[in-house]
Order: structure tokens, then sequence, then C-alpha cells
């Protein structure tokens, strides 16, 4: 009895049904290839059988590789060994189409990835229009490149100009879109399906694919002495650099492989993305990006970090104190989520604004088609602004998202506490103040917690939880129950100032300006940032955040902890801000300057000001002390426990403030780093730039012992 699928004959026509046992989707492994090499053979020598049909039992055809299969067996193996394990799911897929037989895939649901491998190497395709039934090759966005011939079938299939498209963007197609692509043959009602395949293989079609045909050849197969082609590829290289830079292999492997691979034969070709495949396998930037986006994401959205032993919650209704672009953010995913929200400010015009962002959010779904009118109005029926703290009665949770002040933040939070029932849980969205501090104003501490959400709330996914010194594991398992209901991506950490995100960002900024300080240019600043794969420069960020909100914490910081040691970058600060007057975009400008006409560019008066040193860097130095600071805060944190675990500092670095992905995050950097390289690196650095280079004793001895970090 197999463990993948069923298999049975009638009437000539055989069919495959994947249905791997205990498992919620159909997913690529070793075994599941071994057993379809021994199906193949069947259908090959079985006379009897005139074609196959390959279906699925489950809700969806196939999903890829299974992602914690490559990182815990793939991520090791030598060049030889990941050519090989490439190699032997392609020969698997070339089994299939040259059987001798035709093969039709009755697509029910999604197929993507390896899943969808399967389905190309299949003579005809067949989706049925179901919700959720999606075709496309997403390994780009996982560092990787399809490895079993996605690469050199699409192609030779839809041109190399629409396959770069599927295969550089990484998207999904619905099942319209794929037809018109060429990506499926055949739309159909899903209980058409089986009928439809059956139907197309009893008009006994030919089972030999066109580039098996003698002679086969594709427009671009004459490579660069072709003007267009070499015009098309030229571009794409170009494009591919100016949006990846060159920290992410794998767009650059696609885009060689098709070019390649439409130049020799296609057997020949299925070596060369092999070839591909194995170097982006044995790349640490795979396993980064597939152990923190995916395997270590997904792990904290199914509660990782949630204690045992408590009944799971469900909220039904919230109040959101403060209405301003926080609250009116927090207001709409909740919303958005099905629970009641009641949203209050200090005036009834300011809440009713709150909810208008709500408004504006749906109107433009509701405009796209992505969102019917009836759907909008309920949502936002489920938003009611008041002023009136008696509203509150009833609420599970409370978000406070007011102003970043203790005594404001304390004013309402006992003005709430006197109307919720006992059970309630409160919690702040503060990003720098303590929680143990601001739950003093709240009757119940041990209900008490920080909940930082990352703004624009709607589009971004990480939740910060923050613990204060009396919170209780009840209600940690509670607001993250939560944040699982509004869909959104939590990490852990322990109550100090900053916590983990706010402080090490701070690092980020704090670094920029010290540049500048030391008279290293701005262009040079920025840039260096983005080529390290930092979304935007440190200036460019302080534009848009404030010079105020920086010096703010530096001051607090000082007058509060004696060992705070005041950073140089406050000397940028006060005289942008307090002699320049230049402290933010929306004052106007600080390190940018913003024409009437034409884009934002660096403020001219910053060489006056800070002029640049006559030698300047090289631009691998300004990358490094931009990332290896923030890997080094974020140690510190660890070793301080304000961070729990180091999954939880990677996903916090990379999608709190958009650490480069190609890392996997600060932790990840130093692993992929070496810790004693890195170790040794922070050493010249703190000699040369000063001591908030020193790497920690901690990591000195990980480095002596050449241990990682334990994930």
């Amino acid at each position: 009895m197999s463990k993948y699928f069923r298999y049975d004959v009638a009437d000539g026509i055989a069919t495959l049904t994947l249905d791997e046992a205990d498992a919620p989707v159909n997913t690529v492994s070793p075994g599941w290839i071994d057993e379809m090499v021994d199906v193949i053979g069947r259908v090959k020598s079985d006379d009897a059988v005139k074609g196959l049909v390959i279906t699925s039992a489950k809700s969806s055809f196939m999903a890829g590789a299974d992602l914690k299969y490559i990182l815990e067996h793939a991520g090791g193996m030598s060049a030889s060994e990941a050519f090989a394990f490439s190699q032997n799911a392609t020969r698997m897929h070339r089994l299939l189409e040259t059987c001798g037989k035709p093969v039709v895939a009755a697509i029910n649901g999604y197929a993507l990835g390896g899943g969808y491998e399967l389905v190309l190497a299949c003579t005809h395709r067949i989706l049925a229009d179901v919700p959720g039934a999606v075709v496309g090759l997403p390994e780009v966005s996982v560092g990787l490149l399809p490895g079993s011939g996605g690469t050199q079938r699409l192609p030779r299939m839809i041109g190399a100009e629409r396959a770069m498209e599927v295969l550089l963007e990484g998207r999904s197609y619905k099942p319209s879109a794929a037809q018109g692509m060429g990506l499926v043959d055949a739309v159909v009602p899903a209980d058409t399906l089986l009928e439809s395949a059956r139907a197309w293989l009893k008009t006994a079609p030919n089972p030999v694919r066109p580039w098996d045909v003698k002679g086969f050849k594709t427009k671009e197969s004459d490579g660069l002495l072709k003007q267009s082609t070499a015009v098309m590829f030229t571009m794409a290289t170009g494009k591919l650099l100016a949006r990846y830079g060159r920290n992410y292999p794998a767009p650059i492997s696609i885009l060689t492989c098709i070019f390649e691979g439409l130049q020799v034969p296609f057997d020949k070709g299925l070596v060369v993305e092999s070839r591909h495949f194995a170097r982006l396998l044995t790349n640490p930037v795979s396993r980064n990006i597939i152990r923190t986006t995916f395997v270590n994401k997904g792990l904290a959205e199914k509660g990782a970090r949630r204690p045992q032993g408590i009944p799971p919650h469900k909220v039904s209704k919230i109040g959101v104190l403060g209405a301003g672009m926080m609250g009116a953010g927090i207001a709409y995913v909740t919303a958005k989520a099905g629970i009641e929200v009641v949203l209050l400010d200090a005036s009834f015009e300011a809440a009713t604004k709150g909810k208008a962002y709500s408004g504006k959010i749906v109107g433009k779904a509701v405009e796209k088609g992505a969102m019917a009118q009836a759907a909008a109005d309920t949502l936002l029926a489920r938003i009611k602004p008041t002023t009136d703290y008696a509203d509150l009665a009833g609420a599970d949770l409370v978000v406070e998202a007011v102003f970043e002040d203790t005594a404001i933040k304390a004013d309402v939070t006992a003005k709430a506490a006197a109307v919720l029932s006992e059970n309630a849980l409160f919690a702040s969205n503060t990003s720098t103040l303590p929680i143990t501090q601001l739950a003093e104003a709240f009757p119940r501490p041990e209900r008490f917690i920080g909940l930082h959400f990352f703004s624009p709330v709607d589009r971004m996914a990480l939740v910060e939880v923050i613990m204060g010194r009396k919170t209780d594991d009840e209600t940690l398992a509670r607001a993250l129950d939560f944040v699982a209901q509004i869909r959104k991506t939590p990490i852990v950490v322990n109550d100090s100032r900053g916590f983990y995100t706010s402080r090490v960002f701070q690092t980020f900024i704090h670094e920029g300006m010290e540049l500048l300080r030391e008279g290293v240019a701005p262009a040079l600043i920025e840039n260096g940032a983005k080529q390290a794969g930092m979304p935007v420069g440190p200036l460019a960020v302080l534009d848009e955040v404030t010079l105020d909100l920086p010096m703010k914490i530096v001051r607090q910081s000082e007058a509060e902890d004696p060992n705070y040691r005041r950073p140089g970058s406050m000397e940028v600060m006060e005289k942008m801000a307090e002699k320049l007057g230049r402290s933010s975009r929306k004052a106007g400008g600080a390190f940018y300057a913003y024409p009437e006409q034409g884009g934002k560019h660096l403020w001219p008066g910053l060489s006056e000001h800070f002029p640049p040193a006559t030698e300047q860097p090289d631009v691998e130095e300004v990358k490094k002390r931009i990332l290896y600071i923030q890997a080094l805060e974020t140690v510190r944190c660890l070793e301080e426990n304000v961070l729990t675990h180091p999954a939880d500092g990677d996903l916090g670095a990379v999608l709190g403030w958009g650490f480069p992905t190609w890392t996997g995050g600060t932790l990840s950097l130093i692993e992929t780093v070496g810790v004693a390289d890195f170790v040794a690196d922070c050493d010249r650095m703190a000699q040369r730039y000063g001591a908030r280079f020193a790497p920690t004793d901690g990591l000195r001895a990980m480095a002596a012992a050449g241990r990682g970090f334990d994930y």
C-alpha cells in the first residue's frame, strides 16, 4: 500500500490520486519520488493503459518540497549532493513525460513549486475553477529556483519573456490568469474536472513534447546573435540588479538558467538547472530565508512561545484608546478579523476620523473588486467611535495607543480600568516606555502586557509582545491568541527600555549619523545601507521618524540610566534640529530636501555643516558598520534576556524594521559571516570606531567553542 497515492485503471485510463497519508497537503520528498518512479514504470509497461490522469484527493493538488525537510536535510549538503538531489526529481519528471503515454494533470486546487513542476511534466493541464486554485513557481521567494525542470519547460512552453515574469516574480496565478498566460491548457468547473481529463485522453493525443521533436527551437535559441534576445536579457539583468542588488543569488541564477538552457538541447538544459540549483541550495542565503521567513515565522504564528496548559481564548470585543494613525490601524485589522471595536479618543471628531481610515482602505478594496460592498459595510459597522469610557464595558482586551507620554498613558489606563472586568486584559502599544512602569497605572498588573504594532498596521505583519515583570502566563497566552486571531506574527520579549525592536533600530539610525559626523559622504552612507539590503538609508529614515524622537529617547535614557553612554550622533541631531531648524520631512526637511518640482534629494547644506573627509571608506566597510552594529545589539538583547529566543530576534529584525531578508535576520547574519570572523571584525572596528563595536563575552565564548546560536 502506497503512503503517497492511490492508483487504479479503468477503461484503459490509469488514475493516480495524490493523497499523502497523515499530511494536510501533498509535498515532494525522496520517498514520494521513488514511488512515482515505480508508478511511471507500471504505466509505461502496461499495454492496457492508454493514458494517465494525475489528480489529488486533498483540497489542494500539490505543494512543493517540504521546506522543513530542505532546512534540516539539504542545508548541509555538498554541491555534488545537492546536484544529485535536484537530478533525482528531474529524472522522475523526465520519465513521466517520456513514458510514451499521454498524461493529463487534473488540478483540483493549488499547484505550487514542485507541485506545479509535476504539472509541467504532464502532456496536458486542466485546472478546476474553484476558490484557492492557483498555480505558480514561488521558489525565488525562498532563495532557490525550480530544481526539477521548471526553468526549462516553462520558457519552451510560453516563451522566455512570459517565463521570466512567472519565475522571477514568484507569483501565483488564478485560473483565468493561468490560462491566459499559457500555464494551463483549460479551466473547467470542479465537478467536470476528471471527466474533462478522461475525455481529452480519449482523443488519443500525441504524448511527445515539442522539445523532444528533432529540430525544436524557440525564438531565443539563437542567444545573443539576435538583437531582440540580446536586448531582452541585457535589460532583464539590469532590472534584477536594480531590484535585488548582489545580495540575492536566486534571481540572476533563474535568468541564467532560462538563457543558457534555451541555447542547448532540453536534457542539457536540465543539467544547467540542477547545477544552479545546487549552488543556491548550498548557499547560506536560501537557508537564512527559509529558516526565518517560512519555518520560524510559521512556528511563531502557531504559538511557539505560547505557555502550555492554558485554554485557548477568543476575543469578541476590544477597546482601542487613541484614534491616531496607530489606533486607527489597530481598529481596522481587528474589525477585519470579525472583532467588535470601540475606538475611543478625546473628541468624537478624532474618533470618527480614526474610523474613516478603515473606510478608505475598504473603499479602495471595493473599487478594485477585491471586496464586496456588503462585506465592507459589515466591517465598518464593527467599529464604534466614541469618547465615553463606559462603552469599553464588556471588552476582553483594551489596547492603548495614545501619545508616548507616561502621564497621558497613566490617565487613560486608569479611566479604562474603572469600567473593565477583572478578567479583561490591558495592553500598551508603546514602542519605548517600560511596560512594568506603565502597568503601575492598572490595578491588576498581572493582566497588563505590551502589544507593539508597527506602522502602517494594516500592512506590517509583526507584533512585539512585551512581558512586564508582573505579567502572568495566562495574559501572555491570551495576548498571543489575539495576535493569531488578527493574523499577525508575534515575537515575545521581556521588558526593558526600547524592548528589542526599537532598541536595535536605534543603533541603525545612530550609526548613520555617526558616519556623517566622521565625515563620510551622505550619499555613501545612504547607498551603502541600501546595497547592504536595508530598504532605505538611515538618514532618509530619520527624515520620516523625525529627529525629535531619537533625541527624546537619548535624553530620557541619560536621565534614568547612569550607565547610559551618550552617542556621538547626538551632536548631529542637536545641530540639525536645534541650530539649523531641520528636524524632519514634516517640518520641511532634515537630511533631505523636498522641492516642489522633482524628487527628494540629499540637502546640499550637509556638505557645509558636515564636511566630507578627504579619504572616504570603502562601501563594504560602510555596509559592515550598518549591519554589524544592529547584530551586536541583538546579541546584547539575547544575553540580557530581553529576547527569549534567537528566532524572535531574526523575525523581529526582518519583519519589524526591514533588516535584509538575505541575512535571515541579525543573529543569522552572524552565523552567515561565521561567529569567529564576526568577532574578529568587531574587535577591529571597536579599535577604530569605538567601544560600541566591542563583542560581548558571550559572543567571544561562542567563537572560542565554535558554536552558533541555539535555534
